[in-house]
């Protein structure tokens, strides 16, 4: 089969042809693959930087770790798989998928989830998130961020405020339910009394941080207490695009009522996992396919994906490689 193969870590998929998994045990299925997303997470595992990623293989392995594809008897079916994705053919267990509704393409379709998960989890197991709650989302020019803003109003957040540093795209983000936008761009000093304001008029409930390092000490310098009773603030960070550390100050923990979480692969509870597969994603594929969520994407072919992996993708696209 073709399929998109790394041989040794931080090097870039070769396509090329690779041999074709085989089902192992009865729970586990074929998938004839025609869509996969290239997501930020497939390539901290294929460069050895995620910290899910897997030993090295003298063989090389296939990248890719989801995909929307054909069943045997023809089910199309979005599902994670347990050999590489990004290739004509996957294996996947049979228990963990979602089949697609009529309505929504393919690629579409492979480009939901990772985001949907990126934001769904942490809104509504990490954070917790009532109706009526003001959001914070840091790093939204991104494709997950993008979809974050959506998620959060459909949960029933109040207001949104969002953070990014494209200027063009942050513009954008007002038509995806955003109420507030503030520029990374600017002076730190700038960013912190904006935050500060924003939190004295509407107390900032929630923040989903996708960037981390930096921006994410100016927000919590404008979280900090000055002695008086505070506002309970979900603190969940996502992603660290900004940088994996930050300096936290003891005063602010004590000066301000923060619970601070992480969200992602190993941070969520196995029935949380269950309900993303069984009513998250399910509700989220049935929302695109009626046209209720906004989806930014550019396909590439799978014959591409050397060129695509390193493409710089603009507006918080997120690319698809079609096999």
């Amino acid at each position: 089969m073709k399929a998109a193969v790394v041989y040794k870590k931080g090097e870039l998929p070769k396509y090329t042809e690779f041999e074709a998994p085989t089902v192992q045990n009865e729970n586990q299925v074929l998938l004839s693959v025609k869509a996969v997303a290239i997501t930020n997470l497939d390539k901290g595992k294929a460069s050895g930087k995620h910290y899910s990623s897997e030993n090295d293989n003298q063989n090389g392995f296939v990248v890719g770790s989801d995909a929307v594809g054909l069943l045997e008897n023809g089910t199309r079916v979005y599902a994670r798989g347990i050999t590489g994705t990004i290739a004509e053919k996957a294996i996947i267990d049979k228990n963990i998928l979602v089949p697609l509704p009529e309505g929504i393409s393919d690629a579409i379709a492979a480009s939901l989830p990772n985001a949907v998960a990126g934001s769904a989890m942490a809104l509504k197991f990490k954070a917790a998130i009532k109706s009526g709650e003001t959001v914070l989302i840091n790093g939204t020019t991104g494709f997950t961020g993008q979809m974050a803003i959506q998620l959060a109003k459909h949960y029933g957040a109040k207001k949104v405020i969002v953070t990014g540093r494209n200027e063009k795209t942050l513009k954008s983000l007002f038509a995806l339910g955003a109420d507030e936008v503030i520029s990374l761009k600017q002076e730190d000093e700038t960013i912190i009394e904006q935050l500060k304001k924003i939190h004295l008029n509407t107390p900032i409930d929630i923040v989903l941080d996708y960037l981390w390092g930096h921006p994410a000490e100016l927000i919590l310098t404008a979280l900090k207490g000055n002695g008086s009773f505070t506002t309970k603030v979900r603190y969940v960070t996502i992603g660290g695009m900004a940088g994996d550390t930050i300096q936290l100050s003891s005063g602010i923990l004590r000066s301000v009522d923060l619970q601070l979480s992480g969200s992602g692969l190993g941070s969520w509870a196995k029935e949380d996992v269950k309900l993303l597969f069984s009513e998250i994603l399910p509700e989220m594929f049935l929302l695109a396919a009626q046209n209720k969520l906004k989806v930014n994407i550019e396909t590439v072919p799978l014959i591409a994906v050397e060129e695509a992996w390193i493409r710089e993708v603009s507006d918080g696209k997120r690319l698809v490689v079609i096999v």
